[in-house]
């Protein structure tokens, strides 16, 4: 008996989060990104919760995913939701949840085919 789905063999797997990085496959990366289920990791250029503006989910809106994950962070923040008018006028939905929580969600929606992207707040670490 098979307990893991197929993944096609395009799509992205987030395979480690730690506090101010994520790994999506083999490559990691120590700063905010995007994550389709398919195809290239993007930069997302926003480093703290504070630093969202609407252009950040206009973005995302012109990806045209049918679902977003939005990792908060290490904790579950919401944003205002005038922030999120470019999804919601374009009839996206939008999840969030902590960054944890929101790569695992990510990894489950995406192997069963759905169109998800995964915003995800990478907060970097101060220097001990």
């Amino acid at each position: 008996m098979k307990f893991q789905p197929d993944i096609a063999a395009d799509a992205n797997v987030i395979t480690r989060q730690e506090a101010g990085r994520i790994w999506v496959g083999q490559q990691p990366y120590a700063h905010s990104l995007l994550v389709p289920r398919a195809g290239e990791v993007l930069r997302w250029d926003v480093a703290a919760l504070a630093g969202l503006t609407p252009a950040h989910f206009e973005r995302i809106a012109a990806l045209r995913p049918e679902l977003v994950i939005f990792g908060s962070g290490a904790r579950l923040r919401f944003v205002a939701p005038a922030l999120l008018r470019s999804l919601i006028d374009a009839r996206i939905g939008v999840e969030t949840m902590d960054t944890p929580a929101a790569c695992r969600t990510f990894n489950v929606l995406a192997s069963e085919g759905r169109l998800v992207l995964a915003a995800l707040l990478v907060e970097s670490i101060p220097p001990a």
